[in-house]
């Protein structure tokens, strides 16, 4: 087994030691079937640990798992807001005090660097504080009404939704799961999570976790499987919401399969970010925010400025400035501290992202930094790319391709630009650089998508929403507008006699 290293916490070595089963109703359960999956490290195309893989029918024994835990007068529908706030806020603690053993285990199942990792498992730690202060403060709104000869008192308020189906991807496991995990508890639904079959480690640890704090049974259900498990929660009669974040041509499925029964739905779907830079900007760090823009996270990050736009007069400068940022990332194993880049998460992903620039170098484009070819001949590792004398139209500048490859483009002026960023069927993420802030903020408003990063790229936090416009998918997430998706809005209208 490739996990047999030395770095490994001696927790790390026992969970990935111990059977990885399905949580359901507060127990680990095989699936009904008996069927498993094997999950891979990316690094050295490896076995870790063979996983339960759920069916249809393991989907019902949890969405069943679930109600039973959502309706009345179960231990999870008599917790007060203020018993949920302190739960939350001790998830929270447990998550941080376990933080080494969540990064080591999202490092091996997902390739990325350690240090990413823990970057991600602090993400989830402060979900779930931010998370615990609303937990009291769902509030509605009280109005006095009156008619001649009647009075009435009408107030809001916000209820949970019920059973909250999870549906995350492989990017960025924990911090996915979480995404749905928390808003949905926050409001007091109940949730069946189905992780990535790819990357399944944390969110079972996870489970675990919830356990340790106390969640009641039921409220939370992990599923590891495929794509068939995901479709059987889309279409289960007893699912009232489906929270999804992944490709915009799953999306459109899950959209298309929740609509028989009307079931609520979220979806963060897919990017192709542009990246403008106008020449008064600050070279240097647009530069560097270029090569963070667009190869972080190993390129398999739905916001990633995967579209650079430069102002002629300085087009050549960036590129040969981005390129050199590209060529001095170090890609390696996760572990090894002198990696600035792991692999890419799987084989499949691997294969993909070399065809479209193995696609590119047959249509004749120039590649600055990188290649078409694999980085190692073992794991699944791709240099970081930039390519030059692409056009609008080739699937390398259209197409979402979740990998370390940068497209560069040069224009003349602001309206020439806007059109060409805003010429995608995509809408989540755009950034700007200039020096001055009128251009930045003016542009940034022209700007079709639903986060907006000015001199600046990647700059985030737990209280602001995210989201997409166009085919980057419905809703918001994170934020206190991130509870409006967990919850139904009631108005009650009382006649005063």
């Amino acid at each position: 087994m490739s996990y047999d290293r030395p770095e490994l916490l001696p927790a790390v070595r026992s969970f990935l030691s111990s059977p990885k089963q399905l949580l359901i109703d507060g127990e680990w359960v095989d699936a009904k079937d008996g069927r498993t999956f094997d999950t891979i490290n990316p690094a050295t195309e490896e076995v870790l640990v063979q996983v339960a893989q759920a069916s249809a029918v393991d989907v019902d024994r949890a969405v069943v798992a679930a109600r039973n835990a959502y309706e009345a007068p179960s231990p999870w529908s008599r917790m007060t807001p203020r018993e949920r706030s302190h739960l939350l806020w001790r998830i929270g603690d447990l998550i941080h005090e376990n933080a080494e053993e969540f990064a080591q285990l999202e490092s091996l199942d997902n390739g990325k660097r350690l240090e990413a990792a823990h970057g991600d498992v602090g993400v989830a730690a402060e979900l779930f504080r931010y998370f615990a202060g609303w937990a009291t403060k769902m509030e509605g709104t009280s109005i006095p009404m009156s008619v001649p000869g009647r009075d009435f008192h009408a107030y809001t308020r916000r209820e949970s939704i019920g059973v909250v189906a999870g549906i995350v991807p492989w990017n960025f496991p924990l911090t996915m799961a979480c995404f749905k995990i928390v808003p949905a508890i926050t409001a007091g639904n109940t949730v069946v999570l189905k992780p990535a079959e790819q990357t399944p480690l944390t969110a079972l640890r996870l489970g675990q976790l919830l356990l340790e704090a106390g969640v009641p049974a039921g409220v939370v259900n992990v599923l590891p499987g495929y794509g068939d498990a995901g479709a059987a929660l889309v279409d289960h009669a007893g699912v009232d919401k489906v929270a999804f974040t992944g490709s915009t041509e799953v999306g459109k499925k899950i959209a298309a399969g929740a609509s028989k029964n009307l079931k609520k739905v979220s979806l963060e779907l897919g990017g192709k970010a542009p990246n403008i830079i106008f020449a008064d900007a600050d070279l240097d760090a647009a530069v560097a925010g270029a090569a963070l823009a667009g190869y972080f996270n190993e390129g398999q990050c739905c916001v990633n400025g995967s579209r650079l736009y430069v102002q002629r007069a300085v087009f050549d400068q960036v590129v040969d400035g981005v390129a050199a940022a590209a060529r001095e990332i170090t890609v390696g194993d996760a572990f090894d501290p002198a990696s600035k880049m792991g692999p890419l998460v799987s084989q499949e992903q691997h294969e993909k992202v070399m065809g479209y620039v193995r696609g590119a170098i047959a249509d004749g484009v120039t590649i600055n930094a990188g290649s078409g070819d694999p980085a190692r001949d073992r794991g699944y590792f791709f240099s970081p790319t930039l390519i030059t004398g692409v056009t609008e139209q080739m699937a390398v500048q259209t197409d979402e391709i979740f990998g370390p490859v940068v497209t560069a483009i040069p224009f003349d002026t602001e309206d020439e630009v806007v059109a060409a960023a805003n010429n995608t069927v995509y809408g989540l993420a755009a950034g700007v650089w200039s020096k001055d802030l009128g251009t930045a903020h003016r542009v940034g408003s022209r700007l079709r998508a639903g986060t907006v990063w000015l001199n600046t790229w990647h700059a985030d936090d737990v209280t602001l929403p995210r989201g997409g416009f166009k085919q980057s998918g419905w809703g918001r997430e994170l934020g206190s507008f991130g509870l409006d998706d967990y919850t139904e809005l009631k108005t009650v209208i009382a006649e005063l006699r």
